[in-house]
C-alpha cells in the first residue's frame, strides 16, 4: 500500500510516507508469508500470516520479524504539518496493541489502528539520516515472540479507521476490538508511600501502596488475552532531589584552578564514570546544562546546606566570569566567553537562574542582572523568536516587588509586542533548530498564558487556547510511565547524548513545558483535566533520575533504530534537570 487517503479529506492527504513501503515484511526466518487486504465499508482489514513450512520448530526473537507501517510522521515546514503530516502514537501491548495517528493541525479526520490478531511486542524505527532531526522514520512492527510447530502459522491482524480524535479514537477502539482491554491507572510515576491504582475495563488489577523503588510490570490476561501496564516507583520527591543536587556537586562540578573552566556543572558519563567537556554545542559548559544551577538554586531557597550553597556560590562565579556580560546583560555560549554562535534559547535560561539565584539570597543586584538579559534578548531580535521558557510572570513579580516599575513596564511592553508577533503568525510557526516541534509551540503556549496573567487581556488567553490545542497532540495515552503524557520528541538522544543515537525520546525533560502549560491552564481556568494531566506530564520526566542521584539526559525507546539496539537510558547526565527544576516548581 502506497496510499492511504480519506476520500473527503479536503487537504488530500496522504497518511502513508516512508522509504521503505507499508505492509514490506523482512525476516531471515523460514516463514511463508501471507498477506491479505479488505476495504469493508470505511475501514481496512490487513493480515499477515506467517506460515511454518519446514519439518522443525521455529522459534522467533522479537526482532526476527518485521512489519513496516511507515506513518506519515516527519517535519517540513509549519504550515505543511498542519494539514498533511501526523503524530503517530504507538502503543506494543502484547495482543493489545494500536496506534493513534493525529493530524498535526488538530483537523479531523484521524487515522487509527488497532490490533485484532496476534501480538506486537515492540516497535523499531528506519531514519533517512540526511534529514537528521526532521524525519522521525518509517516504522517497524515486531510480532511478539512466537515458536511454530510444521505446519503451524502465526497471524496478525489489524485494522485501520479514521476517528475525529483522542476521545472518539478510544471508542472505536472498544468497538472495532471486542478484545480490547482498557488500561489506566491513577499515576504512571508514583512516589514511595503513594498508591499504586490500575484498572483494565474497569476493574481493579492492582490496589497497593508502592515500596520498593524501581520499574514494575503489571502482566494483565482477560480471557486470555494479555497485555501489561508500566509504573516506576521513585524515592520520595525531596529525597530523590537532595541526591541529584549533591550528585552535581560532587561529580558534575569541575574543580581546576587557572582554567576556565573552574567552577562548571558538566555532563557526567555515568557509564565510564567521569566529568566530561567538549566546546561542541550540546555538551559545552553553557547553554542547556545552566539548568543544574536553577535547580541548586531553587533547592536551596527551602533548605539550607552549607556544602551545596559552596557549590552554587563557585557555579556563579564562573558564570559571570565566562559565560555573562553583568552590565550588557549577553549570555555567552560557552566559557571564555565565546559567542561564535549568539544562541536566543540561551538567554531566557540564564535570566531564570538569576531570578532564582535572586529569591534566594534576596539580592537586587541579582534581579537587575535578569532583567539586563531579557533586555539584551529583545535587542537582538527576541520578540520574534520561541524562546523556551521565559519567565514573564516570575519576573514581572519580583520587579514589582521591588519596586522597580520602570524596569517592570519596559519588560511588559517587550512580552506584548513579543505576543502580539505569536497572534499574528499564528499557527504557520517558524523554522527553529527543528522545522517542527513541540518545543516550538510550547513556547507559544508559554509566553501568550503568561502575557494574559500580567495584562488580563482575553485577546492572549484566546490565542494560548488556540495553540494549546495543537501542543496536546503531541502527547499520547499509552499505559506507560515511558509514554503517558510524553510529548514526541525523536533527536536529543542524538544531540545531547553519548551514544549518539536518533530516535523517540521517551521521556525527554522538555516534555514538561507541556505540563508547565496544562498546569497555568489549570491555574486560569479551574478546569480538573487540565491539573491531571499536568500532574503526569511534570512527573513524566522524573524516570531519568535515579535514587543515587545520577541521570540520563534522554530514554531510547525503539527496540532498534536503523539497526542498532536501542531501549536504554543514555549514560550522559546533561541537561536533564529543567524537567526536575519544573516538578519542584510547580508541585511545592
Amino acid at each position: 500500500m502506497q496510499k492511504l487517503i480519506h476520500p473527503k479529506d479536503k487537504y488530500q492527504m496522504n497518511w502513508i510516507e516512508g522509504t521503505t513501503e507499508w505492509g514490506t515484511v523482512k525476516s531471515d526466518i523460514k516463514l511463508t508469508v501471507n498477506k491479505n487486504n479488505i476495504k469493508k465499508d470505511d475501514v481496512i482489514i490487513e493480515t499477515y500470516t506467517f506460515i511454518n513450512e519446514t519439518d522443525y520448530d521455529i522459534f522467533t526473537l522479537l526482532t526476527d520479524i518485521s512489519i513496516y507501517t511507515p506513518f506519515n510522521d516527519n517535519y517540513e515546514n509549519a504550515e505543511v504539518c498542519m494539514t498533511n503530516k501526523c503524530h503517530a502514537h504507538i502503543w506494543c501491548g502484547d495482543d493489545i496493541t494500536y496506534v493513534m495517528a493525529l493530524r498535526m493541525g488538530g483537523e479531523s479526520p484521524h487515522l487509527g489502528m488497532v490490533l485484532t490478531k496476534g501480538g506486537i511486542g515492540g516497535y523499531s524505527i528506519e531514519r533517512d539520516l540526511k534529514q537528521k532531526s526532521n524525519d522521525r522514520g518509517d516504522f517497524i512492527l515486531h510480532p511478539c515472540p512466537a515458536s511454530l510447530a510444521p505446519g503451524e502459522c502465526l497471524t496478525i491482524e489489524w485494522i485501520l479507521f479514521w476517528h475525529e480524535g483522542k476521545d472518539d479514537f478510544y471508542c472505536k477502539l472498544k468497538q472495532l476490538n471486542p478484545r480490547f482491554i482498557d488500561v489506566r491507572a491513577d499515576d504512571f510515576i508514583v512516589f514511595q508511600g503513594e498508591r499504586i491504582k490500575i484498572t483494565a475495563n474497569s476493574e481493579i488489577v492492582a490496589d497497593e501502596i508502592a515500596e520498593q523503588v524501581g520499574e514494575r510490570t503489571y502482566q494483565i490476561n482477560i480471557n486470555n488475552v494479555k497485555t501489561k501496564c508500566d509504573i516506576l516507583v521513585l524515592p520520595k520527591l525531596d529525597y530523590l532531589i537532595k541526591a541529584r543536587c549533591n550528585y552535581i556537586a560532587t561529580k558534575q562540578q569541575y574543580h581546576k584552578e587557572n582554567s576556565p573552566l573552574d567552577g562548571a556543572y558538566l555532563i557526567y558519563d555515568t557509564e565510564d564514570k567521569h566529568i566530561y567537556y567538549n566546546p561542541k554545542n550540546d555538551v559545552n559548559a553553557g547553554r542547556e546544562r545552566v539548568g543544574m544551577g536553577v535547580l541548586m538554586a531553587r533547592y536551596l531557597q527551602n533548605t539550607k546546606d552549607e556544602f551545596l550553597n559552596n557549590s552554587l556560590l563557585k557555579y556563579i562565579k564562573f558564570i559571570k566570569r565566562e559565560l555573562l556580560d553583568e552590565e550588557t546583560g549577553e549570555v555567552y555560549n560557552d566559557c571564555k566567553r565565546n559567542n561564535d554562535w549568539l544562541r536566543l534559547y540561551n538567554f531566557p535560561w540564564m535570566s531564570t537562574l538569576f531570578i532564582e539565584l535572586y529569591i534566594l539570597y534576596d539580592s537586587v543586584d541579582l534581579l537587575k542582572i535578569a532583567y539586563k538579559i531579557m533586555k539584551f534578548y529583545y535587542s537582538n531580535g527576541g520578540d520574534k523568536f520561541y524562546a523556551i521558557d521565559i519567565p514573564i510572570v516570575n519576573i514581572i513579580d519580583c520587579l514589582a516587588k521591588e519596586k522597580l516599575f520602570e524596569e517592570k513596564n519596559d519588560l511588559i511592553k517587550h512580552f506584548k509586542l513579543h505576543s502580539d508577533n505569536v497572534i499574528e503568525t499564528g499557527t504557520n510557526y517558524p523554522l527553529s533548530e527543528v522545522n517542527y516541534e513541540q518545543s516550538i509551540v510550547a513556547p507559544a503556549v508559554n509566553l501568550l498564558i503568561q502575557t494574559y496573567v500580567i495584562t488580563d487581556d482575553e485577546k492572549y488567553l484566546n490565542g494560548a487556547k488556540q495553540h494549546m490545542a495543537v501542543l496536546e497532540l503531541f502527547n499520547g495515552q499509552q499505559p506507560d510511565y515511558h509514554l503517558y503524557e510524553v510529548a514526541i520528541r525523536h533527536w536529543d538522544g542524538y544531540w545531547f547524548g553519548k551514544k549518539r543515537l536518533y530516535g523517540d525520546t521517551f521521556p525527554h525533560y522538555w516534555s514538561s513545558l507541556t505540563g508547565n502549560a496544562y498546569h497555568d491552564f489549570f491555574k486560569i481556568l479551574k478546569d480538573e483535566t487540565y491539573i491531571k494531566k499536568a500532574r503526569a506530564s511534570l512527573r513524566s520526566s522524573l524516570s531519568l533520575f535515579k535514587p543515587d542521584g545520577s541521570a540520563s539526559c534522554a530514554y531510547v525507546l525503539p527496540v532498534m533504530i536503523n539497526g542498532i539496539y536501542a531501549r536504554y537510558y543514555d549514560p550522559y547526565a546533561n541537561d536533564q534537570d529543567w524537567g526536575l527544576y519544573f516538578m519542584l516548581k510547580y508541585t511545592t
